[in-house]
């Protein structure tokens, strides 16, 4: 279908300069609807003072919103979130009846595909917007059910497994001294090795847990998983990433859901008790939140309230009778943790997510290993096209489940969105290309309210885990080589294995990451000489646009933002020295040391496993 859809849209622009007479007449028709355009879709050009008051008085009323309710609450949501729709299909309608610039087949096809780009772009966020209408938020519901628990009246057997494949064993020992030390008395915690390495093994009888491992690593993660259930007989399994540590009350929090017996999986959210490499790397790390803060925040209470939660493979507790109706964990792909929850859905069972931070784990430290890792959830999401647990076709889900899970798939393709807009104003420069017919006055009636509100009120909508500047800035680090996986896995889905993110790095130095780099480095150059070339344009030309197909100032803007985004985007890509495999953490207590009859008083600054 792929092949097919591109090798038809190729036919027709050839067609289309080639001035074959049908496809030049309907483009011809479609460009005389963009010159007439409705009333509407027009800016109140004679009385100018009114252009920007659509963005003002939105501004002003989202304010009040958001000051009278400083989180999100159900009213204060669907008040805002209905003037985010109201507005984007505003300005969807202004960009497809009257901005498209098909004169000439160069300009049609710029234009249309730049239009292409914003509402793949566009898709992801429409999708969250429609679902946000209804969010689970369950404490509440954890406080109640956790009650059997504590008066011991529901205490089914469980099992916890620990996967691991090459983790150091300083890692492996904090994960499960964690794990013994829950709350909960019916358990068992399992080391599950797939490198059969004795000094694991040693660990695992030093520290009184279970050992399993194998002589074949097939599968991979989810191969181990399966091993493990083979061997093993609680009524409910718990997966914990090797470098997840949990709290004492993780089960005390999950277990008691699953006195409805509908409940198949409870997922709690993921958090990192090191800096993500980003935040380190910027030097703002008590400013910036971990990447994955939006998606726990705000979209994983989103699907919760359609059915449609994600398993992300770790922290999360699942009841063995659906893994065994689903015969194990999701063989197909590389993501198993995604797919299994999708199987278990589709039997009709519940996945619910408790937004309770129940555990820690080490996030990728650096980011050569923040880049691993993207890529291959990129890579094993988009494998879903080819295997039977694709939650578009499979049997059992409902369409908002499916819609749900559509979301997840259009969140990577906005990768492309992200490439095709970095190159689009060299084309504009270079070519002469003007893939935007619109006035400035046009910009500042339809455009400007759109983007502001947006721009205001979407860190308060995902409770301030990102600013929609951030949201830009982390879409053009990676968006080169997530759109070349998206591609290769589109072409050829299962070329490449499962790769494990390494953990435990340690580094004396800095080091710049010319592999991420290089793509951004020659935009970077590219960038600054078509931003050059247009300033000479503009310097030549009266700055008051004579034509509305001009747009010289918005190429020049557009120009200068990438140039800026970029920039920093490569500052990123400078990993800073990591001296010490163990993490600090600030702490301050008053302490007293007594060596050889002497006292001393104190304050400790840091603490961690080996020192303070």
């Amino acid at each position: 279908m792929l092949i097919g859809t591109i090798t038809l849209l190729i036919i027709i622009v050839a067609a289309w300069f080639a001035n074959i007479g049908p496809i030049e007449e309907f483009f011809a028709r479609i460009h005389y609807f963009q010159e007439n355009q409705p009333m509407l879709l027009e800016a109140p050009t004679k009385n100018s003072k009114y252009l920007v008051l659509p963005t003002v008085s939105l501004f002003l009323v989202a304010q009040v919103i958001m000051k009278i309710s400083p989180t999100p609450k159900t009213w204060s949501r669907i008040l805002v979130v209905g003037i985010l729709l109201g507005l984007t299909i505003r300005y969807l309608s202004w960009r497809s009846l009257t901005t498209l610039n098909l004169a000439i087949p160069l300009n049609g096809v710029f234009s249309l595909g730049l239009f292409g780009l914003e509402i793949l772009a566009l898709s992801s966020s429409i999708i969250l917007l429609c679902l946000m209408f209804k969010v689970k938020h369950r404490p509440q519901e954890a406080d109640f059910y956790s009650q059997a628990i504590l008066a011991q009246s529901f205490q089914p057997s469980v099992d916890i497994f620990i996967p691991t494949y090459d983790e150091a064993e300083f890692i492996l020992e904090r994960t499960v001294i964690g794990c013994q030390a829950i709350d909960y008395p019916h358990k068992k915690v399992y080391l599950l090795d797939d490198t059969n390495r004795p000094k694991v093994k040693e660990l695992a009888a030093k520290l009184g847990c279970e050992y399993i491992t194998r002589d074949k690593n097939t599968h991979a993660k989810a191969g181990n998983l399966n091993n493990a259930l083979l061997q093993t007989n609680g009524e409910f399994i718990v997966v914990f990433d090797a470098d997840f540590i949990p709290t004492k009350n993780f089960l005390i929090r999950t277990l008691g859901f699953f006195q409805n017996e509908q409940i198949g999986l409870v997922q709690t959210p993921q958090t990192f008790y090191n800096l993500d490499p980003i935040s380190r790397n910027l030097d703002l790390e008590n400013i910036l939140t971990p990447e994955e803060e939006v998606f726990y925040r705000q979209n994983q209470p989103i699907r919760d309230g359609v059915n449609g939660v994600v398993c992300v493979g770790t922290s999360f507790v699942v009841r063995r009778r659906a893994l065994e109706k689903v015969e194990g964990f999701v063989t197909e792909s590389i993501c198993e943790d995604y797919f299994t929850g999708i199987r278990i859905s589709a039997k009709g069972y519940r996945l619910i997510y408790l937004e309770e931070k129940l555990s820690a784990g080490l996030a990728a430290e650096n980011i050569s290993g923040h880049a691993t890792q993207r890529l291959r959830w990129a890579r094993g999401t988009l494998q879903a096209f080819f295997i039977d647990s694709n939650p578009l076709t499979i049997s059992g889900l409902s369409l908002f489940q499916r819609l749900a899970y559509l979301e997840v798939f259009l969140h990577w393709f906005i990768n492309i969105s992200n490439v095709g807009f970095l190159l689009m104003p060299l084309a504009c420069v270079f070519w002469d290309v003007i893939p935007i017919k619109a006035t400035a006055a046009e910009y500042l009636y339809f455009f400007l309210p759109y983007y502001f509100v947006n721009l205001t009120v979407l860190s308060w909508l995902n409770y301030r885990s990102r600013s929609a500047l951030l949201s830009n800035l982390y879409g053009i680090l990676l968006a080169f080589p997530l759109s070349a996986t998206i591609i290769q896995t589109l072409l050829n889905p299962f070329s490449k294995g499962f790769k494990v993110t390494p953990k435990g790095v340690q580094s004396d130095r800095y080091y710049f990451n010319w592999n991420l780099a290089w793509p951004l480095l020659l935009l970077l150059e590219i960038n600054t000489i078509s931003l050059w070339i247009n300033l000479c344009k503009c310097i030549e030309q009266s700055w008051e646009v004579v034509e509305p197909t001009k747009g010289l100032h918005l190429i020049g803007f557009w120009s200068g933002y990438n140039l800026l985004m970029i920039a920093v985007a490569l500052l990123i890509l400078i990993d800073v020295p990591k001296p010490d495999m163990y993490e600090c953490f600030n702490l301050q207590r008053m302490v007293k040391l007594q060596v050889n009859n002497q006292k001393f008083w104190g304050i400790t600054t840091q603490i961690s496993e080996f020192g303070a």
